[in-house]
């Protein structure tokens, strides 16, 4: 009896949320893309996969090896938190935020400096005409 193993994998790829189904059965690979859109919840995912997997067009089979290591639970589970940790579910798309926060914070720190030299340039004149003001008065 063959063993079925099925993984799936959401990212970001520029500007949409992908999931990428595997499946391997009987030592071939086939695999399907979905764009979701949206950063889809995890209820979301599961009840896509509940409704959506029959109906999803997965590509032709390729030949894979398939590995067969035992991991303890807990590794397994360790990993899954540390790979969640490190890359996140959506650090591409906090990153391109993050980005985003810093161009907006430079634009205004320009838009702000513009906007104190011409408030002292305006003092500067106001102050010279007043002085030239007192000036011819004599």
């Amino acid at each position: 009896m063959d063993k079925v193993v099925g993984k799936l994998t959401v990212y970001f790829e520029d500007p949409f949320w992908v999931g990428i189904f595997e499946r391997i059965d009987g030592g071939k690979l086939s695999v399907a893309k979905v764009t979701f859109g949206a950063e889809p919840k995890d209820y979301e995912i599961q009840e896509f996969v509940s409704k959506n997997y029959y109906n999803l067009k997965f590509s032709p089979s390729v030949d894979v090896t398939v590995k067969q290591d035992v991991v303890n639970p807990k590794r397994r589970q360790r990993e899954a938190r540390r790979q969640s940790q490190v890359l996140g579910i959506g650090t591409k798309s906090q990153q391109a935020l993050q980005l985003q926060r810093e161009e907006n914070k430079l634009e205004r720190k320009v838009i702000s400096r513009e906007m104190k030299e011409a408030e002292k340039r305006r003092q500067f004149e106001l102050k010279q005409q007043k002085r030239k003001k007192k000036h011819r008065g004599r």
